[in-house]
């Protein structure tokens, strides 16, 4: 719609600027909640995609069947860390996730599904759809991996959130449009006003006028006869504290998200203070609990009882932000006062345990020893079987 249209039809550009409005404004608004929660989610879902989820029996890490699908490929369509970041994904958003064995053994990830609860049966799940395959079996509770993010939905109060930072925040940026609003009036003689192809003609020239005042930094406009046009508002007012404001509004959201999804603000925000602390506290308050819940999950689903009496383990690896070089100090440490032996201290490491006897005895070095066994001299370690 042209300037001129607006002035000789008030009504229906009314109508038109004030639904422009609404969806320019909720646009913006989708966008913040959608940034926010990716964010988050996508965080959460790199840490857990770095875990090795390995089975152990009698001591000794299996690489059979399971360890390749929870490990590599579980399905014809995904690599490992695609299936577990798309499992957190639907986790954080759905609250839920629901994981199936097709016939082939691939483990699917179900897009949609209907969960029966039962007081004392076992849960069912019935309409399991995976893209645009809907199963038309009834799955039972031991069959599948299921697992709940928490007793309630984020959905609700993340929802919640929205609507208060949101209404904020397109409060904002109208006030931020207004202020550097280009503000200007056309003044047409009656002459030319009674003329249809005058008008035409005039139209053409502002929508001219329009795209180069809105496309090119310098915009001259020649003088038009029956026409005059003047600016009220150049849109030279500081609009800097404005952009702040908004960016502060966006930046609560994104925190009050962050927290209801247990991310310390400073490690998504890239801050370098305390990182090592903050990353501890992350791993420990809010990856391990999320593994704890796979791992029990998978132990439940992937294997008998007797399996677990007979010590098979499904074991998760989490993902560690510390090297051995950083605790090599700490491991001799351990391994010359006697406390653990080598193979322990690999385990503790992530390593799998080796078939020798220096790996599995106890080493204990002469300033450990107690001052009788130090004025005797001798080695300066011990052994002890």
């Amino acid at each position: 719609m042209g300037l001129l249209d607006l002035i000789l039809n008030r009504k229906s550009a009314t109508s038109l600027i004030f639904d422009f409005d609404i969806v320019q404004d909720t646009t913006n608004r989708l966008h913040m909640k959608k940034l926010a929660i990716d964010t988050c989610a996508s965080f959460l879902a790199r840490t857990i995609s770095q875990s090795e989820f390995r089975i152990k029996q009698n001591d000794k890490f299996v690489k059979d069947e399971l360890y390749y699908r929870l490990n590599i490929r579980p399905n014809k369509n995904q690599t490992a860390s695609t299936f577990w970041q798309e499992i957190m994904y639907k986790l954080i958003y759905d609250n839920e996730t629901l994981v199936i064995q097709s016939d082939d053994d691939d483990l699917l990830i179900a897009d949609d599904f209907e969960h029966n609860e039962y007081a004392v049966f076992e849960d069912t799940f019935s309409n399991v759809t995976v893209k645009d395959y809907t199963f038309k079996r009834v799955f039972k509770q031991n069959e599948v991996f299921h697992l709940r993010y928490s007793n309630e939905s984020l959905a609700p109060l993340i929802n919640s959130l929205f609507k208060d930072y949101g209404d904020l925040f397109g409060r904002l940026l109208s006030s931020q449009k207004r202020k550097n609003q280009i503000r200007s009036t056309v003044k047409v003689d009656a002459v030319t006003a009674k003329n249809e192809k005058a008008l035409a003609d005039l139209q053409e020239f502002i929508n001219k006028m329009y795209r180069a005042i809105e496309g090119k930094d310098v915009a001259i406009i020649p003088e038009q006869p029956g026409f005059e046009y003047k600016e009220h508002y150049t849109g030279s007012g500081n609009g800097i504290q404005s952009v702040d404001e908004i960016n502060k509004v966006t930046g609560g959201f994104f925190d009050q998200v962050a927290t209801a999804l247990g991310i310390p603000l400073t490690l998504i925000r890239g801050d370098m203070a305390d990182v090592e602390k903050v990353t501890k506290n992350y791993m420990m308050y809010t990856i391990n609990p999320i593994l704890k819940k796979i791992k029990d999950e998978g132990m439940a689903k992937f294997f008998e009882k007797e399996d677990f009496v007979n010590g098979t383990r499904l074991e998760v690896r989490a993902p560690s932000y510390q090297s051995i070089f950083d605790l090599a100090t700490s491991i001799d440490k351990l391994r010359s006062s006697g406390v653990v032996n080598g193979n322990e201290i690999r385990t503790e490491l992530g390593l799998e345990s080796v078939d020798e006897d220096i790996m599995k005895n106890y080493f204990i070095t002469k300033n450990y020893q107690d001052g009788s066994d130090a004025v005797k001299g001798g080695d300066t370690s011990e052994k002890h079987e």
